[in-house]
């Protein structure tokens, strides 16, 4: 046998385990509502969703957001109040609060991109701070109480979203199209010239990219995708308030993202179903839930340094025949 041979077969194997995982994983969540409670399987599913969003841009082109809750809260309020106040479909909201997020996206990418490492981190930090700030003045957030009681309404018209089943599955189906939107951005010709960029940028500049260009529009990407989460959000739980948009949502999807694995698309995944399960299922110990998540962290960096995810992945390419 060939070498080059060998490594078509190898590639050929690693495709059908993939693909066999992957079905699998399909298999596991289509069965999930009926064995855990669907609400919390549909919180994961967007923090999860919000996470690998984030990853896209931290884990492929190195770009760390503190203000990544501008665009999961915006693109809630926008969609809490195009479904509430204006009457829309839940769907057309949902996308309507991706745009919305795209677009701040825009806004704040222009302003950032300008600038690395610590700087760029403390740009979106001060502009997620000043949108928190007008999301509590502005009059159709309603300040502090929020926007509730958001109805879920019919999807399309024809399918009703007040029963937990149809809406876990159209979350799931919504969570599904922004991770193969991400995976396809991560594996395509752009995606190589983001990993380009973030392992050597001005190696990229030499080149002839327009690096500016390429880090604005994952940062666009990254925000509508992360809008994405936050619109479904809003309807999944009814409503849309300031947690959404303040600094200390954007510190939780980066737990989030660290501790499944930065630059895996399945690390972020495992970190927001570990941070929620723990969220929820301690919220009524007397063990302070943050504590515990804090001392999972530090267990993490000093042990897993690839996070959760990343360590595993590790250890399995090690393992496997060369």
């Amino acid at each position: 046998m060939t070498v080059e041979t060998g490594l078509l077969t190898s590639q050929s194997k690693l495709r059908t385990s993939t693909a066999l995982l992957g079905a699998i994983v399909l298999a596991l969540l289509l069965a999930a509502p009926f064995f855990l409670y669907p609400i919390f399987l549909m919180s994961v599913l967007c923090f999860a969703l919000f996470a690998c969003a984030f990853n896209l841009l931290i884990g492929y082109v190195g770009l760390l957001s503190f203000g990544h809750a501008t665009f999961f809260g915006g693109a809630a309020y926008i969609t809490a109040h195009a479904v509430k106040v204006w009457g829309w479909e839940p769907l057309s909201g949902i996308l309507l609060g991706a745009t919305g997020a795209a677009i701040l996206g825009v806004f704040v990418g222009f302003l950032a991109i300008r600038r690395q490492g610590i700087y760029f981190a403390m740009i979106t930090l001060a502009l997620g701070q000043m949108f928190a700030f007008i999301c509590l003045q502005v009059p159709f957030t309603h300040g502090e109480d929020g926007i509730q009681g958001v109805p879920r309404g019919h999807l399309l018209g024809l399918l009703d979203l007040n029963h937990p089943l149809p809406m876990y599955y159209v979350t799931l189906a919504i969570f599904l199209a922004g991770f193969f939107a991400i995976w396809r951005i991560v594996n395509s010709p752009f995606g190589n010239i983001l990993k380009a960029i973030r392992e050597n940028e001005k190696r990229a500049v030499s080149l002839g990219y327009r690096v500016d260009r390429y880090k604005l529009g994952a940062f666009v990407m990254s925000a509508a995708l992360a809008g994405l989460a936050g619109g479904t959000k809003a309807i999944v739980f009814q409503f849309a308030t300031l947690t959404d948009v303040q600094w200390q949502m954007s510190g939780e999807v980066i737990l989030m993202t660290l501790l499944g694995g930065i630059g895996t698309l399945i690390g972020p995944v495992v970190g927001a179903g570990l941070v929620i399960a723990l969220q929820n299922y301690l919220a009524a110990s007397d063990f302070p839930v943050t504590v515990l998540i804090g001392i999972i962290f530090v267990i993490c960096v000093l042990l897993f340094r690839r996070g959760i995810a990343g360590e595993v992945m590790e250890l399995l390419k090690r393992k496997a025949p060369q």
